[in-house]
């Protein structure tokens, strides 16, 4: 199937969006809990395909939201989760903006500290994260306790 039949496939399937955004090459299983974290409002729109076909990575998550942008936070939560996918953001139906996302340098207030004696598990103080990249691990700033890749997925704050 060449990329032709994959979009017409795929426009079937889905109604593109007129503004908003676009999650594409999300590793698939990933979706899901992307959409968990970001906490998406059922007033908006929105479509998920998970374990479609993609061209690039032969499978892949989907998410399109309706009339929704994300900040920062969210971006960097993605970055943690999903550190090769892709955000377009769309306006009157056309990408302004597409970005590639890589991993944050550090995560502020967007991970739980895995240390149950943390400063930050008992007193409103906004948790300090900086993220090494090979293997993907986060170190707390207060306790200094490192976080693997599977428990950064786990501790995502909602």
């Amino acid at each position: 199937m060449n990329k032709k039949e994959v979009i017409k496939k795929l426009q079937k399937r889905v109604t593109p969006i007129g503004n908003g955004t676009a999650i594409d090459h999300i590793q698939p299983g990933l979706g899901l809990r992307i959409v968990e974290i970001l906490g998406l409002d059922p007033k908006h729109a929105a479509a998920i395909a998970l374990n479609t076909e993609s061209r690039k990575m032969k499978r892949k998550d989907l998410i399109l939201m309706e009339n929704r942008f994300l900040n920062e936070d969210e971006l960097n939560k993605i970055k943690l989760l999903a550190k090769n996918a892709t955000v377009n953001t769309i306006k009157n139906y056309k990408v302004v903006k597409k970005e590639t996302l890589g991993l944050p340098e550090k995560a502020e207030g967007i991970l739980k500290c895995i240390n149950p004696i943390c400063i930050t598990n008992h007193e409103e103080i906004k948790t300090k994260f900086s993220i090494k990249k090979n293997p993907l691990k986060a170190k707390c700033f207060y306790c200094e306790t490192t976080m693997s890749e599977n428990e950064i997925k786990r501790y995502i704050k909602k």
